[in-house]
């Protein structure tokens, strides 16, 4: 396997690169959040959500839709879980960043999830993709051991605690909400909380696993 660019038209069925909004003032301002050595995710930060792209990315991504503009940042190699949502995420790199990606419809009847059907995509330091609804992801990567900063743009009140139980229904997709909006199938070697559906098929896949 190998690891494509964002402008590989493989990346197409996935997503887009976002090129009608200049979002230097936050790749600017994700430059000073930490890169702790695992992985940290946080849906909103007040800093980045005070600058004035947020209003663009609002009206042009979005349709004027409310949103909330959080980062994921660390290091990480390896896919350990894969989520959805109900709208598309986009990420912006403040870093070189690896995104590995499947599609939703590739999910069994079972939600179960072969890794083998994953994809790879270098998304380069300052650029700004949107992942679509129908996609599969993660947490990104870092690219040659390094630490990665991808600021997260999703619908507002996204990945937020809920308020009901959604695991009362064994064999339905509810089982898989783990936060609002937030639909998550996970592996067994991915070291998520208890009583996450481990429901990926086949390798933990590594960075290692991508040529």
């Amino acid at each position: 396997m190998k690891i494509l660019s964002v402008n590989d038209p493989a990346f197409r069925k996935y997503g887009r690169v976002i090129d009608n909004v200049d979002m230097t003032e936050l790749v600017k301002a994700m430059k000073q959040t930490p890169v702790p050595e695992g992985v940290v995710y946080e849906p909103g930060i007040p800093e980045l959500e005070a600058l004035a792209v947020k209003q663009v990315i609002s009206d042009v991504c979005y349709g004027e839709m409310p949103i909330q503009i959080g980062y994921c940042n660390g290091h990480n190699t390896k896919l350990n879980a894969v989520e959805y949502h109900r709208d598309s995420e986009i990420n912006v790199a403040a870093t070189d960043a690896v995104l590995m990606l499947g599609l939703l419809q590739d999910v069994e009847k079972d939600f179960t999830y072969d890794t083998s059907k994953i994809e790879a995509f270098l998304v380069p330091e300052g650029t700004a993709v949107e992942v679509y609804a129908t996609t599969l992801h993660y947490a990104p990567c870092g690219v040659d051991g390094k630490g990665f900063q991808v600021a997260i743009v999703l619908p507002k009140g996204t990945n937020y605690p809920l308020k009901a139980s959604h695991s009362q229904a064994a064999g339905n997709e509810d089982r898989l909400i783990t936060a609002v909006n937030k639909w998550l199938i996970g592996h067994k070697e991915g070291g998520l909380d208890e009583g996450s559906f481990l429901g990926l098929k086949g390798k933990n896949l590594d960075l290692s696993d991508f040529a």
